[in-house]
């Protein structure tokens, strides 16, 4: 995977892409030249690797386009070597300030005093004691150990021989204070290496070399912050942004940051996109897109898919950039060669399987009716319903039994109603069964999931608490009509619920199916799921209902005996994504052979719960939702997805390169589950191997039957001071109305 052995396969993977660059070309692209846009890896694929280095630019050429031009920001040594280094400061993106101790200086950079470790301090010999380390703190830290050497730019074309080189200048006043010139650095490499486009922010650095390189460099003038003033002109980007005839004179194209094009509002929604692709294309310009990075925030209309966000600058109807610079360079590389342009009209239930998980809880409220109708909307086969059931016995569809997960109830009345019901769960909590449906309607607003509010990554906040709860009627009401080819009803709790409060949900959930008319259309089938063997084979008895069995703990394997229980009540599997890829400090380490297992006994198996927040995904998938759900599908061969964002999923099962064999581009080939730790990774901070996982055994699933509901008890809510108890009160006979 390093440098050596990625040049060695570039050839088989040129002849990979040859397929779907063909299929590129005949599509109808609307840059400036009708051809795709372009994909500029900057720094090499450095939203994994230290920025420049030779693990970042080898990567490129595994993991995404052939394509791919190689960027570097240029940094001028103190013997006039150019260099490709992140930032200014060699601190932000090096180890040289544990090397030099006593090399810190302060400068003028752009007239701003500036304290650090420069480049122009130090010949290369001096920097070949220096390696590169991550330059965003917020990234993985474990390639910093991989002594990276700074590289020259003559490294990039000898080392990794790219289809093309980009290099960005800046700060060319600021070499001029020590008698370095970057435009004859510029113009004299440009002799030795062929460079493909030079950009930079000073309109004097630009004019200077322009007509002084080969004719085939195109010259890119970079724009900064709207608010910023150029250095050379003393005017802001802003009004120069106004004037694209003049910067026409100097340049063939413009790098702008990707907010020039679609702004967004102060709490992060898209605002209307710009005239600017158009106003760059009629000048004759072409226009680069900036600041693409996977595991940065996006807008909340973008619904944590950095996919999303790429093909609403090269395919929405209206424009395309010409090119794209990314952190990430393998999502516009499945931009461009697998999703643009799909016939999204198209109808496909077959496999894999898009199982909503509280319906499109990931940009509504779980459960509601916003969350269903988005669901449906963006494509789901399945859509479910975990059932619970309230204080006078209606059924809801609720993502969880206690109404402080997914409700305001917190902050009303009932907020003193807390209590601790150890068979449920270990914290205090106010549950669905304390309050009527008239309670929960009247007074409680839903609540959208946020699971990683920790990482400061809220779910559309504008709609934090939109829509309306449903009651399993409700639900069923609204499922009848759609383009769906099934329902999933989720069962927990049916013991307790039958034993304490006296009430047989089985039986009530096939009651309310009946009366829907499930029972009597093939339309859409009926899916019921539980971690409870003893749910299934009640329904198993009772109807011909799809039966899920859910394991709702990582295993690496499963008994024969195990599987041989399961096949009696079940014909389906829902697995934990860790039980199928298990991860140490977010690397896969291997791939168990659990789907293979459960398929082999006769079992479909579904994964769950997919989220598109980077943060939930292993490094591995490079921060890219479709990454990982193509490692579940190609790699795992898993039947079904469960997930918050189906917009997602349905896309990947429209992707153009489904089915392409050994045609596959190379960046819709998920690579081997440990690889990228294994190979890549300095052994000496790989992360611990896992402790064994168990294998799924035969007492796991078996339960005793479900106990049938009681008559003589009742409960009730008691408040002593600060504290609630729930009372078990049973009696001899049913209670009298007083």
């Amino acid at each position: 995977m390093r440098a050596g052995h990625v040049c060695s396969v570039l050839a088989s993977l040129v002849l990979l892409w040859l397929g779907v660059a063909a299929a590129q070309e005949a599509t109808s692209w609307k840059t400036l030249s009708g051809k795709a846009p372009t994909i500029v890896a900057k720094g090499g694929f450095s939203g994994l690797f230290p920025d420049s280095s030779e693990d970042a630019y080898g990567f490129v050429q595994y993991a995404s386009s052939p394509d791919t031009i190689l960027y570097c920001d240029v940094r001028l040594t103190k013997d006039e070597l150019g260099i490709c280094l992140p930032d200014i400061k060699m601190d932000n993106c090096t180890d040289v300030a544990g090397i030099y101790a006593q090399g810190q200086k302060s400068y003028l950079v752009n007239g701003v005093p500036t304290s650090g470790w420069f480049s122009v301090d130090y010949n290369i010999t001096e920097l070949e004691r220096v390696t590169l380390v991550r330059s965003i703190s917020s990234r993985t830290p474990r390639f910093d150990s991989n002594s990276n050497p700074i590289l020259a730019v003559e490294d990039v074309r000898s080392k990794f021989k790219p289809p093309g080189i980009w290099l960005n200048v800046q700060h060319d006043r600021f070499y001029r204070q020590f008698n370095l010139s970057m435009r004859n650095y510029i113009i004299s490499v440009s002799k030795r290496v062929v460079i493909n486009y030079i950009s930079s922010p000073e309109v004097t650095f630009l004019t200077s070399v322009h007509g002084r390189v080969i004719n085939k460099t195109k010259l890119v003038f970079r724009f900064l912050d709207e608010s910023t003033l150029e250095p050379s002109m003393n005017k802001t980007y802003g009004s120069i942004l106004k004037n694209l005839t003049f910067v026409k004179k100097f340049a063939s194209g413009i790098l702008v940051p990707k907010s020039y094009i679609w702004p967004t509002s102060s709490d992060n929604y898209l605002q209307p996109y710009t005239s600017v692709v158009d106003d760059a294309h009629k000048a004759g310009l072409e226009i680069y897109a900036a600041d693409f990075a996977n595991d940065f925030m996006l807008s909340y209309n973008h619904s944590y898919d950095p996919l999303a966000e790429y093909l609403s600058f090269i395919d929405n109807g209206a424009f395309s950039v010409d090119g794209l610079l990314s952190d990430f360079p393998v999502t516009p590389s499945e931009a461009i060669g697998c999703f643009a342009n799909l016939n999204k009209s198209k109808t496909d239930h077959g496999k894999p399987l898009i199982i909503s998980h509280n319906g499109a809880s990931g940009d509504y409220p779980g459960c509601t009716d916003l969350a269903y109708q988005k669901a449906v909307d963006d494509g789901a086969d399945v859509i479910d319903c975990p059932v619970q059931v309230t204080k006078d016995g209606v059924l809801v569809c609720m993502s969880s039994v206690n109404l402080m997960d997914d409700t305001t109830v917190a902050r009303s009345q009932f907020a003193s109603q807390t209590a601790v019901i150890k068979d449920i769960q270990s914290v205090r909590g106010v549950f669905t069964f304390n309050l009527t449906w008239d309670d929960i309607v009247k007074n409680l607003k839903p609540k959208i999931s946020t699971p990683f509010t920790t990482y400061r990554l809220d779910r559309n906040p504008r709609y934090r608490n939109a829509g309306n709860f449903m009651r399993l009627s409700d639900f069923l009401d609204f499922t009848k009509d759609k383009d769906l080819s099934g329902i999933m009803i989720s069962i927990e709790h049916a013991a307790f619920v039958a034993e304490e409060l006296g009430f047989d949900i089985v039986d009530t959930v096939i009651k309310a199916l009946g009366d829907a008319g499930y029972n009597n259309q093939t339309a859409q089938k009926v899916m019921i799921q539980s971690t409870n063997s003893s749910v299934l084979e009640k329904f198993k008895q009772q109807t011909k209902y799809d039966l899920v069995y859910m394991i709702n703990e990582e295993v690496r394997d499963a008994a024969p005996s195990s599987l041989t229980d399961i096949k009696k009540f079940a014909s389906a599997v829902s697995v934990d994504t860790g039980s199928i890829f298990p991860e140490s400090h977010h690397f896969t380490m291997y791939k168990t052979n659990l789907v293979q297992k459960l398929q082999n006994a006769g079992l479909s198996v579904y994964v769950y719960t997919l989220m598109n927040e980077f943060v939930s995904q292993a490094y591995d998938f490079f921060s890219d939702a479709t990454v990982q759900i193509n490692w579940y599908v190609t790699a795992a061969g898993v039947d079904g997805l469960i997930t918050e964002f189906p917009a997602t999923a349905r896309r990947y099962k429209l992707n153009n390169c489904m089915n392409m064999g050994n045609s596959t581009p190379v960046f819709m080939e998920p690579s081997r589950a440990g690889d990228l730790m294994q190979t890549i990774m300095t052994k000496s901070v790989q992360p611990p191997a896992l402790a064994p996982m168990p294998p799924l055994t035969d007492s796991d699933v078996a339960e005793p039957p479900l106990p049938p509901a009681r008559s003589n008890s009742i409960m009730f809510v008691v408040q002593a001071g600060h504290r609630t108890n729930l009372v078990l009160i049973k009696y001899s006979s049913p209670p009298v109305a007083d």
